[in-house]
């Protein structure tokens, strides 16, 4: 019997391209955001997100950022540069402003 490639189980595709552990409402991404910020293995993001999403679904979930590496590190480039923008067009918060004022805050 020859061999049959199948696909990484667990993870959909929706109309806008973006990779979704299936079954729940949580990105792929933030399953690679959690192993890439915080340094987690994939048992250590089960414990985290408190056992709501199976170790099946999250080994699936950085198999995928693995086969997609380059594009799902461009697309975390480019919220990054969205963030950043945003802030500085953003300002500072009347909050902030408001501490400096009061002299709380340097």
């Amino acid at each position: 019997m020859a061999p049959t490639l199948v696909s990484v189980p667990h993870i959909l595709i929706d109309e806008a391209g973006r990779a979704w552990v299936e079954g729940t409402t949580c990105k792929v991404l933030e399953i690679v955001l959690d192993h890439i910020a915080h340094g987690w293995t994939a048992e250590e993001i089960y414990f985290q997100h408190y056992r709501q999403i199976g170790l099946a679904h999250i080994h699936a979930a950085l198999s995928y950022y693995y086969d997609h590496k380059a594009e799902m590190d461009s697309e975390i480039h480019e919220q990054l540069r969205r963030v950043a923008r945003l802030r500085t067009e953003a300002g500072e918060s009347p909050f902030v402003r408001r501490l400096r004022t009061e002299g709380r805050l340097s």
